[in-house]
């Protein structure tokens, strides 16, 4: 019997070692192409988590290994669904395997929109990750639609579909994307391991264990709501202690003024021949192409950050210095008593020399460490659920006192960022602000 490209498996499974997961299990042909395309091999370029590295020495792995271990554990999930649940008639609630080709694909490449520096890059381009993930899956002129096309002509679109979550099997859409999904629980441990640091760490496989299919997605048994509550604590922690970390922020900021201090001058026609970015401009100029796009990773901007180092444009060239060679700034939590203070601070930066716009900055990082579903939101979030015996259900925040005292509650700061020189004994100039903000700056942590 001739089987469809999608149901073909490898003559023999291919294994990659992978330090956060043992290996990553390859079995379908379709999986192994989709990673041998251009844009996939393009993450290994694109560092996991962008300026961390900066304060995290170890973390520099890249999109690349993460987005196989989401495959990975979205496999397993697979796996324990169509040995433990198997849908036996229609609509019953049980996994359907069919369903598997869609979700491992959606799994591998949800994240390969991401472009160099993600979500600094974002914000100043103006692009979407996920629309431009769209976009790859569904443009004849990738390599990952040459290769989903050959399963079938819907096949890029119902992909995509998992990753806009309009998918209409919500089994296969929250596997991808839900409060306890198969990338939250990679990055967690992925980037606790390469940050050395222990916040993200559980239960992996007690998690996998107790997930369960059903008709409206996927629910967790009753027995495993403790290992569920040290998932929700573990991302807490890894939000605290290192995505929110003020050395990490203060190196985006930079990053941020980086760029658009280039881009000011390019439309100012103030920057020299030699340092043109010419792989930026289709940016600059707010007309790329998919082409353009894929073109960059993190290597095309270092390369021009160094061009830019001898910039004849000063504060492109300190900007350029300060983030290749981490001269973090130094940050301060905002609160209702120093605010009003900022207005001062940043004329006193002006006259110690510095352009207040390029080098000071308020920066918000906020995050809710477990959400229960409110439909109000603008982006309503998923909620766990827990399966009792009966089989009726249970939010879990209203059975677990641990993450019932989290939920809702925001979790993070807002600082603001200013120049180092400013502590230093040469430049007194902050000796005149309000003492309070004096204190605050020195009793903060300030971490290098």
């Amino acid at each position: 019997m001739h089987l469809s490209y999608g149901d073909q498996l490898l003559p023999m499974e291919k294994v990659l070692r992978d330090p956060v997961h043992d290996y990553v299990y390859i079995q379908h042909k379709i999986i192994l192409d989709l990673i041998n395309t251009s844009e996939f091999q393009r993450l290994r370029r694109i560092k996991q988590l962008g300026t961390t590295s900066l304060t995290f020495h170890g973390a520099e792995h890249s999109r690349f290994g993460h987005c196989l271990g989401v495959y990975e554990i979205t496999r397993r999930i697979c796996d324990m669904f169509a040995r433990n649940y198997p849908s036996k008639t229609p609509g019953d609630g049980g996994w359907d395997d069919h369903e598997r080709l869609v979700a491992l694909c959606a799994a591998l490449l949800h994240d390969i929109g991401h472009g160099p520096y993600s979500h600094t890059f974002e914000h100043i381009f103006h692009t979407d990750h996920e629309a431009l993930t769209v976009q790859i899956l569904t443009s004849p002129d990738t390599e990952v639609n040459q290769v989903l096309r050959q399963v079938s002509p819907e096949f890029p679109s119902q992909v995509a579909a998992v990753i806009q979550k309009t998918y209409p099997n919500p089994q296969v859409v929250q596997m991808i994307s839900s409060q306890i999904d198969a990338d939250r629980m990679d990055y967690l441990l992925r980037d606790s391991y390469y940050t050395g640091t222990d916040y993200g760490n559980f239960d992996l496989t007690r998690i996998l264990r107790v997930m369960k299919p059903y008709q409206g997605g996927i629910t967790f048994a009753m027995e495993g709501m403790h290992a569920v509550e040290d998932y929700i604590v573990s991302r807490f922690q890894m939000y605290m202690q290192v995505y929110f970390h003020p050395v990490s922020r203060s190196m985006e900021v930079i990053l941020d003024h980086l760029l658009e201090r280039a881009n000011e001058l390019y439309q100012n026609h103030s920057i020299n021949a030699e340092a043109t970015p010419h792989m930026l401009l289709p940016f600059f100029n707010n007309d790329f192409t998919l082409h353009d796009y894929l073109r960059l990773d993190d290597g095309v901007l270092d390369t021009y950050f160094n061009h830019w180092r001898d910039s004849k444009d000063q504060i492109l060239a300190d900007l350029a210095t300060r983030f290749l060679d981490r001269r973090p700034l130094k940050s301060a939590r905002l609160t209702e008593q120093t605010q009003s203070l900022l207005p001062k601070l940043q004329q006193l930066i002006e006259q110690a020399g510095f352009d207040s716009h390029y080098y000071t900055a308020t920066n918000d990082s906020y995050d809710l460490p477990y959400d229960a579903y409110d439909p109000k939101m603008k982006k309503p979030r998923t909620q766990i659920e827990l399966m009792q015996e009966d089989g009726s259900l249970v939010e879990l925040s209203t059975v677990s006192d641990l993450v019932r005292a989290i939920t809702g509650k925001v979790s993070g700061d807002r600082r603001f960022f200013f120049p180092k020189e400013m502590l230093s004994d040469q430049i007194d100039l902050f000796n005149d602000v309000n003492q309070a903000f004096q204190a605050h700056i020195q009793n903060d942590r300030l971490i290098l």
